[in-house]
C-alpha cells in the first residue's frame, strides 16, 4: 500500500465524498445499527453505558462519527484518518469537549488504554497487516471491549478489476475470521452485494474519483485507454435499463475482545 498516494486522493475527494459515498453512508448507518441490536449491553436502554470511550480509525469526512457520537454519546470519541486535511470536515464535531482529531497511520498509531470500542466504516480493506493491527487492538481495549468494523469483500468493484486488472487484495468473510481468532470472539458476521446503476462507465470513474477510492491507482488514462475501458464497460456490465453497474460487497465484523 502506497500510503502517501492514498492519503492525497483521499484528501482531495473530501469536498464531494459525503455527497457521492452513498454505499458508504448506508454501510455506516447499518453499521451502528447492527453494533446496538448485537452488543446485549444495549438491550433495553435508551442510553447504555457500554461505550464510554471510543476510538474510530479512518473517519474520512465524518459521516459514521457524527452517528456515533449521537447515538453512543460517549465520554469521548477519538477520530483518526490517515489524511490531516480531514479535520477541516469535522469542525461541528471538534467544538464537543468530548471529542478529539488524530491524524496519522493507525496501523502504528497508539490508541488510548482501556479504550471500549475501536470501530471503523470502509477502512480496513487499505490496510497492509489486518491481523498486526487486530493484535495491536487487542491490547488496546478494556476488558471485554470490542473491535467492530466494515469493510468490503472480493466482489468489490469487480468491474474495475475485470477491465483494468486492477484493485485491492480484498480478503473473503472467513479469512477476516480467521485473522481476528486469536484475539476476538467473532460476535456478529454479515456480508451483502450492492450493485449502483450509472448512465455511462465515464460517470463510474467520475464517481470513483469523488469518493477518493482511486487511492492505488498510478496509470494514465490516456484517451485511447479511456475509450477501450468505457467500450469494454458497456459491452460487459450493462443492465436491462441501459445503466451499466458497479458493485459493492460490504462485510460486517463485530468482535469482542478475548482474555488471552
Amino acid at each position: 500500500m502506497d500510503k502517501r498516494l492514498i492519503a492525497e486522493r483521499f484528501a482531495r475527494a473530501r469536498d464531494t465524498y459525503s455527497q457521492e459515498a452513498r454505499v458508504q453512508q448506508q454501510v455506516a448507518e447499518k453499521m451502528l445499527r447492527l453494533l446496538t441490536e448485537q452488543t446485549p449491553d444495549f438491550i433495553g436502554s435508551a442510553y447504555p453505558p457500554r461505550f464510554r470511550h471510543i476510538a474510530e480509525f479512518g473517519c474520512g469526512t465524518g459521516s459514521y462519527s457524527r452517528i456515533l457520537l449521537h447515538r453512543l454519546q460517549p465520554e469521548s470519541l477519538l477520530l483518526n484518518d490517515l489524511c490531516p486535511e480531514m479535520k477541516e470536515c469535522l469542525g461541528d464535531l471538534l467544538l464537543q469537549d468530548t471529542v478529539q482529531f488524530m491524524p496519522g497511520d493507525a496501523e502504528v498509531l497508539d490508541f488510548p488504554e482501556k479504550t471500549d470500542l475501536i470501530t471503523s466504516c470502509s477502512t480496513l480493506q487499505w490496510f497492509s497487516n489486518p491481523e498486526k493491527f487486530f493484535a495491536r487492538c487487542h491490547g488496546f481495549l478494556a476488558d471485554d471491549g470490542y473491535l467492530a468494523f466494515s469493510t468490503f469483500g472480493m466482489e468489490n468493484m469487480r468491474e474495475i478489476h475485470a477491465l483494468t486488472g486492477h484493485g485491492l487484495d480484498y480478503l473473503p468473510i472467513e479469512k477476516l475470521k480467521e485473522l481476528l481468532c486469536p484475539y476476538f470472539e467473532t460476535v456478529y458476521a454479515e456480508e451483502e452485494i450492492v450493485t449502483l446503476p450509472f448512465a455511462t462507465p465515464l460517470q463510474v470513474l467520475q464517481h470513483l474519483k469523488q469518493t477518493g477510492v482511486t487511492g492505488t491507482e498510478k496509470k494514465v488514462w490516456t484517451r485511447g485507454r479511456l475509450q477501450a475501458f468505457c467500450n469494454g464497460y458497456t459491452e460487459e456490465f450493462s443492465r436491462e435499463d441501459g445503466n451499466v453497474s458497479l458493485t459493492y460487497h460490504p462485510i460486517y465484523m463485530i468482535a469482542r475482545k478475548k482474555r488471552i
